[in-house]
């Protein structure tokens, strides 16, 4: 277990003992594959932590884009978290329904946007409910707040900058899905992409990060894992997956890490496995 840290990380024991704090904010961030069958919407309809908004990553988006859940326009943000009672001077804390799955990408959302005081739950939803904590049906008291934005565009990548860095190397490529869909041997769950990954990019799957009880692992653990996939923690590194949401479980170790410089594809493999002339690579490398 990670020490607790308002930027990054905090356990149910953290959230329990702030819950009732008046300047603190949680948001469900539970998402799921197209092809899963769950509704996370309803989900959260019918059990949340107390006081939790939920926070629709396919909605809140950059409506304007082809892809799944791009990062959404400044604008789009401000006004949808103003309607969350989300503003400036709070303390958010991100769950999700898996543990840590798609909680990092609503956290990287906020810090692209220059919010900090943002944390995901370590162990999310199924931990917090294993320990017999309290869940309400209720829809939270929203009270509008200000809000105020400060894009920080070094933490996003387009597939014209990936594409250059593959080719120049001066960023390593980190791959988020599962070793199968790395080496080309699995299919894609979105139709029409091609199978295979970046040329030169390393693979460490997000779920190698994750312990059994969902929580994030050590950091002596996490450091293990991206340095056995040849992954350089002291050189810039960006984070690619199937389509932005676990690139960002990525995104999160790697600031545990302190690694110096770090971003997220947010087009990823649905964007890179679309185009014919973006060339793929199968097997390890």
């Amino acid at each position: 277990m990670a020490k607790d840290d308002p930027k990054t990380l905090v356990s149910t024991d953290w959230l329990a003992a702030h819950l009732n704090d008046p300047d603190l904010r949680v948001i469900d961030a539970s998402w799921h594959m197209p092809d899963s069958g769950r509704d996370a919407k309803a989900e959260y309809n019918a059990g949340h932590i107390p006081g939790a908004r939920f926070f629709d990553i396919d909605d809140i988006a950059d409506g304007r884009s082809e892809l799944p859940h791009m990062a959404p326009p400044v604008e789009k943000f401000m006004s949808r978290l103003r309607a969350m009672g989300i503003g400036d001077g709070h303390q958010v804390v991100v769950y999700d329904s898996h543990g840590i799955m798609s909680a990092p990408r609503v956290w990287w959302t906020f810090r692209l946007m220059g919010k900090t005081d943002v944390a995901v739950l370590d162990g999310g939803l199924p931990k917090w409910q294993a320990e017999g904590r309290p869940i309400e049906d209720m829809p939270p008291v929203i009270r509008d707040r200000h809000m105020t934005v400060s894009r920080q565009s070094d933490m996003v990548k387009d597939v014209t900058q990936v594409a250059a860095a593959a080719k120049l190397g001066d960023w390593q490529i980190v791959d988020a899905r599962s070793a199968a869909r790395f080496r080309g041997e699995a299919d894609e769950p979105r139709p029409g992409l091609r199978k295979g990954h970046i040329p030169g990019s390393k693979n460490v799957p997000f779920g190698g990060l994750i312990a059994e009880n969902g929580t994030m692992k050590s950091e002596a653990e996490l450091r293990a894992a991206f340095e056995a996939a040849g992954v350089d923690l002291t050189k810039p590194v960006i984070s690619s997956c199937g389509s932005g949401v676990t690139a960002a479980v990525l995104d999160l170790a790697l600031t545990i890490l302190g690694n110096p410089r770090h971003a997220v594809y947010d087009g990823s493999w649905a964007e890179w496995g679309m185009y014919n002339d973006l060339k793929v690579a199968t097997g390890e490398n």
